[in-house]
């Protein structure tokens, strides 16, 4: 298998973190690399569980050679796809991935692997591993019909995927969490709402504009933070706006594009400033990347650029912040097939750009997924999944952690 992340680690350790020795570092992968019917004998032989002079166990030291610190820190370098692996060894080890405590240490060090969930189907998703091109089929949501039938949001922040939706009369989420494979009902907004922008950092999200229940348009924004399962009112927008988009860029939340009525299609953008609490509005921030009938802009920022897809032209652009301008890159994969933006996810995913979508055929169709990433030279998709699929895309949000 390969330890991208804990070579990466080797060799660019955060100050002030102890040093992982060799001998730490073969354990974690006979851990992961161990067939299972092997490890009992082998956690034997390593004290994975731990002990002390006395011989008695000490469920809190993990690697007992190193320390429960440094296992945690040697542990937090392992790729996420090994932590099936690892919870497996016993129980101290489950109960520690099932905490969350490694995904702390993941983000106090600086690392992230970036995943792909989205939806095809209305009760199901899935995820992509785009480190081991790998898929995965998350459980199905639970069963409600109003829920599925209404029109949903996605947003993944820290170690959650929140599914926002309607019941009758009211809006709730559902929240899948990757430390127990499981839905769970999700915390509502202050102000619930449908249609939102948003976007998230690291165990933090914000979300702005939308539509509440009584179909009026909204400038209200919240910040949701994963760790305190808590919403945050913020100040409002300067103008209301539903079917927008969101990103994060520079430290900064930007609200882009969306409709102030039902004919109104708004071309300005606004930033918020997370620390003087303040929007500015941007003019012509999204002209031409979204109209009335359409899908919100398709936008998406990778290493602090923000890309778009402009769906008439089929164009990828790149905004120049200095001077609010656009520039053509190129265009979008000739394969996936979307009617006005809708049925394609346009996402950044650590440092590449991805098209998520795919053609349709009688009788079925195919979802694939298109990778650049721009710091490799002018753009050039690559296509590193696919599967087939007979819907379109309906929701999709990437979760680094």
């Amino acid at each position: 298998m390969t330890y991208h992340l804990l070579e990466i680690t080797r060799s660019k350790r955060v100050s002030g973190t102890p040093r992982i020795e060799p001998d730490s570092v073969a354990a974690v992968a006979v851990l992961t690399k161990r067939p299972k019917s092997a490890r009992n004998h082998e956690c034997e032989q390593l004290d994975f569980q731990g002990s002390n002079d006395q011989g008695f166990s000490d469920s809190s030291t993990l690697i007992s050679s190193i320390g429960r610190d440094n296992s945690i820190s040697c542990l937090a370098r392992c790729s996420r796809s090994d932590y099936g692996s690892i919870a497996s060894v016993n129980r101290n080890f489950h109960s520690l991935v099932r905490s969350g405590e490694l995904y702390k240490e993941r983000r106090q060090l600086g690392i992230a692997e970036h995943w792909v969930y989205f939806s095809c189907n209305v009760q199901e998703w899935e995820a992509y591993d785009p480190y081991r091109s790998r898929w995965m089929t998350l459980p199905k949501m639970p069963h409600n019909e109003c829920f599925m039938c209404s029109d949903k949001e996605s947003l993944a922040v820290g170690t959650e995927l929140l599914v926002f939706g309607k019941e009758i009369l009211s809006h709730i989420v559902l929240s899948y969490s990757i430390l127990t494979n499981s839905w769970s009902p999700g915390v509502d907004m202050n102000a619930p709402r449908c249609l939102f922008g948003s976007a998230s950092f690291g165990e933090k999200a914000i979300v702005a504009g939308g539509m509440d229940a009584q179909g009026r348009v909204l400038r209200s924004a919240e910040l949701y933070n994963s760790e305190t399962k808590r919403w945050i009112t913020l100040p409002c927008m300067n103008k209301a706006r539903r079917m927008c988009s969101g990103v994060f860029m520079n430290g900064k939340f930007y609200v882009i594009g969306g409709m102030a009525s039902n004919t109104e299609v708004l071309t300005c953008g606004e930033e918020y400033d997370l620390e003087k609490g303040t929007w500015r509005v941007i003019e012509n921030m999204s002209e031409g990347l979204n109209g009335a009938s359409g899908a919100p802009p398709l936008v998406a920022v990778v290493e602090n650029e923000l890309y778009a897809a402009q769906y008439a032209g089929k164009l990828v652009r790149k905004y120049n912040i200095k001077d609010n301008t656009w520039t053509t890159l190129g265009e979008l994969p000739e394969r996936p097939e979307a009617v006005n933006g809708w049925g394609i996810a346009f996402r950044g995913c650590g440092e590449r750009l991805l098209v998520i979508g795919g053609p349709r055929v009688m009788g079925g169709g195919m979802i694939e997924l298109h990778s650049w990433i721009p710091r490799e030279g002018p753009l050039r998709w690559n296509m590193i999944g696919s599967k087939p699929s007979g819907n379109f895309v309906y929701n999709c949000a990437v979760m680094g952690c």
